[in-house]
C-alpha cells in the first residue's frame, strides 16, 4: 500500500515547543566526567574545564534546555559539596552508578557555565529522597537571590555576582524508585511542603516540576494531580524503550528483525501513555496550564562489553535514529500538552548524541536526527491525516511510515518522515492543502543498508545525513516521494 499524507497547511495544532528538544546530564559513568568535563588541566582542548569538541558539536543542536545532576544521582546529592575552591570540595561516593568516587569539580557554577557557554536553559532537580527542605531553599537562594543574603554573599565569595536567572526546577527525582521509593500519598505530601520554600526571588520565576509516574502508573498522576496540580507548573514523566524488558536487556547491536519490530513497537507505546496520562491531567487541569514533562526517555540496553555495568554505556545505531524520530512526532501530536522532553542521555550514558573516548569524540545517529529535527523547535503543528500500510512481524503489526509536519514563523513548511520497515521502500503522495503555487522542495535523509549500521571512533560517518533525492514529482497540490527502508527524512518546502 501506498502512504497518503494530507497537509492542512492553514490549520495548526499548537506550538510544538523546542523544550521537546531538551537533553539529560547526569553524574553517571563518563557522561560528565570524561564526555563533558576534563578540567582545566587537560591536554584535551577546553573552556574552563568543559572539552571544546562536545562544545562545539552541542551548539549546533540549539539545544534548549539541559537537566542536570540527575536522576538517581539528584536525591543523594548535596549541592554545598560542589561549590567553592575544587581541592576543598567533598568526594563523596556515587553509591547508583558504579560505586566510584565523585570528587564534586563539577557543580552549580560550572553547570552554569556550560549552559552559558551553549546558549541553553537550565533545568535543576532538587534532592527530596536523601536531603532537607532547607537544603533546597537555600540552594535556590544561592543561585538567584540578588541581595544581602548568606546563601547570596557565599556565592559571590564563590565567584559568581549576580545571580543566574533559573526558571526549571524539579522536586524529587523518580520519589517512587531510586528517589525514596515513595507511595504517591506520601510523596505528594512532600511535594506540597517543599515547593513552598521553592521562592521567587526578584524577577526570577520557577517553573516547579512535580515528579510524575513511572510508565503506567496512572495511580500515582490521578494522586499527585488531585492533591496538588494547582501547586506545581509541570508533571514529569519517565519511560525507557527496553526491548526485552529490564531483566533481560537486549545487546544495543548485533540484534534481527524481531529485536528491530520490537523496539518500534515500543516506541510507538509512549503515544498511548501521554494519551492516558493527560486525561487523568485534564481532569484537574481542563485548561492545560500544567505542563507534561518527559524528562527521561529513550533506549536502554545491554553496556558494551568490558565496560562497567554501572556506567550505562551503549552504542547508538540506526536503530536508535528511528526510536528518537517516533518519539519526536508523538510529542508534536501532543504539543498541547508536552511542554518538555529530555533524551537519556546527552553524552557517553544510554540512548547518548555523542560518544567520547579520551580525545576522540564521534556523533551517534541519534545526534544527527536532533540535528534534522531542529527545524520543529517552536514552529506551528499543522493538521496532518496519515494514511499508510503495515510492516508486520510474527503476526504483529505497526504502521509503516510516521510523519509529522510544521511551519515557521517566515511560512517555511517542515515535514519529517520515518519509514521503520527495513525491507520495503515507502511511496508517498503529500498533498497540501490551503496552498497556491508550486514551492522549492529541498531534504536530507538518515538510513543505511544495515538496520544495525552504527558510527565508530574508526568509521565515525557511517551513518550520517546525506542530501534527499527521491522526491519524484512536484505539482500546486502537493508532491510525490520514496522513502528508503529504515530511514528518517526531513522536508522543507520554501514558497
Amino acid at each position: 500500500m501506498n502512504t497518503t499524507i494530507t497537509i492542512n497547511t492553514d490549520i495548526t495544532s499548537g506550538t510544538i515547543s523546542r523544550h521537546i528538544y531538551g537533553h539529560f546530564a547526569e553524574h553517571l559513568g563518563r557522561c560528565i566526567y570524561e564526555g563533558i568535563w576534563v578540567g582545566e588541566d587537560s591536554a584535551i582542548p577546553n573552556t574552563r574545564g568543559i572539552r571544546n569538541d562536545v562544545l562545539e558539536a552541542l551548539r549546533n543542536l540549539s539545544i534548549p534546555v539541559l537537566r542536570w545532576p540527575g536522576g538517581c544521582f539528584a536525591d543523594e546529592y548535596h549541592w554545598k559539596d560542589g561549590v567553592g575552591p575544587k581541592e576543598q570540595r567533598k568526594r563523596m561516593v556515587n553509591t547508583h552508578w558504579g560505586g566510584v568516587v565523585e570528587n564534586n569539580h563539577f557543580g552549580t557554577h560550572e553547570f552554569f557555565d556550560l549552559c552559558e557557554l551553549l546558549g541553553t536553559e537550565p533545568y535543576i532537580c532538587g534532592n527530596v529522597g536523601s536531603g532537607s527542605v532547607q537544603e533546597m531553599q537555600e540552594w535556590v537562594e544561592y543561585m538567584t537571590f540578588d541581595g544581602e543574603s548568606p546563601m547570596a554573599n557565599w556565592r559571590k565569595e564563590n565567584g559568581r555576582e549576580k545571580p543566574w536567572k533559573l526558571k526549571y526546577f524539579g522536586v524529587g527525582n523518580e520519589s517512587w524508585g531510586c528517589g525514596g521509593n515513595m507511595r504517591p500519598e506520601y510523596y505528594v505530601d512532600e511535594y506540597r511542603r517543599y515547593q513552598t520554600y521553592v521562592r521567587n526571588y526578584g524577577e526570577n520565576r520557577v517553573y516547579k516540576i512535580a515528579c510524575g509516574p513511572n510508565a503506567n502508573d496512572y495511580r500515582w498522576t490521578e494522586t499527585v494531580m488531585r492533591e496538588a496540580g494547582h501547586l506545581m507548573d509541570g508533571f514529569s514523566l519517565h519511560n525507557y524503550t527496553v526491548p526485552g524488558g529490564f531483566e533481560v536487556k537486549r545487546p544495543a547491536i548485533g540484534f534481527d528483525e524481531a529485536e528491530w519490530f520490537e523496539t518500534m513497537q515500543m516506541s510507538l507505546y509512549m503515544d498511548e501513555l501521554i494519551t492516558r496520562h493527560s486525561a487523568i491531567m485534564d481532569q484537574y487541569d481542563p485548561k492545560k496550564r500544567v505542563g507534561l514533562i518527559v524528562d527521561e526517555w529513550g533506549t536502554w540496553f545491554q553496556v558494551e562489553p568490558g565496560t562497567n555495568p554501572g556506567f550505562l554505556y551503549q552504542q547508538n545505531s540506526l536503530r536508535d535514529a528511528l526510536v528518537a524520530g517516533l518519539h519526536f512526532h508523538i510529542f508534536h501530536r501532543h504539543c498541547d500538552r508536552v511542554h518538555m522532553a529530555n533524551i537519556a542521555q546527552t553524552v557517553n550514558v544510554l540512548q547518548a548524541m555523542i560518544l567520547t573516548e579520551g580525545a576522540k569524540m564521534l556523533l551517534t545517529p541519534t545526534y544527527h536526527v536532533f540535528e534534522m529535527f531542529k527545524v520543529h523547535q517552536d514552529a506551528e503543528a499543522l493538521a496532518l491525516h496519515l494514511e499508510t500500510g503495515d510492516y508486520s512481524v510474527g503476526g504483529e503489526a505497526i504502521p509503516q511510515v510516521s510523519a509529522s509536519a510544521s511551519k515557521r514563523a517566515d511560512g517555511t513548511i517542515d515535514i519529517s518522515l520515518c519509514n521503520v520497515d527495513p525491507n520495503s521502500e515507502a511511496l508517498i503522495a503529500l498533498r497540501l492543502r490551503g496552498l497556491t503555487g508550486t514551492s522549492e522542495v529541498s531534504g536530507r535523509v538518515l538510513t543505511h543498508a544495515d538496520m544495525n549500521a552504527h558510527n565508530t571512533f574508526e568509521q565515525p560517518d557511517t551513518v550520517a545525513p546525506q542530501p534527499f533525492d527521491g522526491v519524484t514529482e512536484i505539482s500546486a497540490e502537493g508532491l510525490s516521494a520514496t522513502l528508503p527502508p529504515i530511514s528518517v527524512t526531513v522536508l522543507t518546502l520554501r514558497f
